[in-house]
């Protein structure tokens, strides 16, 4: 952070924490047991996926970075999902805190929230899994308004009308007996804003 190392770990995990809008204590309890207990390094045999963090007694550095939270408007990053600074600087040190608590805390590292900050990674393997709490997996009934809006936005721009549909939308003769009151046209509720 502005030229000087303020913190540093040798073997363990790097986290990037992206906090979401939507992130509880509920997910955060999930996140330290699962980061705490991941098995992803290799035992005294050399057999690998066997040993988390705490079973080799490794250190943990802990980064947020609110632009996992990241959702593409065509290639603008859009940045709404994330947790505002106050409330996410907040969750954070509450995550942290209860990392300590189930760990030891002095194995625990952290970078400064809300720093422009160079992280240097040597990533052996190289590793890198993506964990999400089980209530943020994306189940399309549970989409926001606006990431609808968006998917509606998208599918218009590349939908091509198709004959059928050209047909439908073409204006009725009046003498047609088929010929419906007006009601007939665009009938979806749904308005972009």
């Amino acid at each position: 952070v502005g030229g000087e190392q303020i913190s540093s770990i040798g073997r363990g995990l790097c986290v990037l924490l992206g906090i979401s809008l939507e992130d509880t204590q509920r997910e955060l309890e999930h996140m330290v047991r699962k980061i705490l207990n991941l098995r992803v390094f290799e035992d005294e045999s050399g057999k690998h996926w066997s040993k988390s963090v705490m079973d080799k007694q490794y250190e943990v550095l802990c980064v947020s970075q609110f632009t996992l939270q990241c959702i593409l408007k065509g290639n603008k990053p859009d940045y709404h999902m994330a947790m505002p600074t106050e409330q996410a600087e907040c969750f954070y040190n509450n995550f942290l805190e209860q990392l300590r608590k189930a760990y030891k805390p002095e194995l625990i590292k952290d970078g400064k929230f809300g720093a422009y900050m160079q992280v240097h990674i040597q990533n052996d393997g190289p590793v890198t899994i993506e964990l999400e709490s089980p209530a943020a997996t994306v189940d399309p009934k549970q989409l926001t308004k606006l990431e609808k809006q968006q998917q509606r936005k998208e599918k218009t721009r590349t939908k091509v009308p198709s004959e059928s549909s050209r047909e439908r939308n073409a204006p009725r003769n009046k003498e047609d007996p088929s010929a419906s009151s007006g009601a007939e046209g665009d009938v979806s509720s749904e308005r972009e804003p």
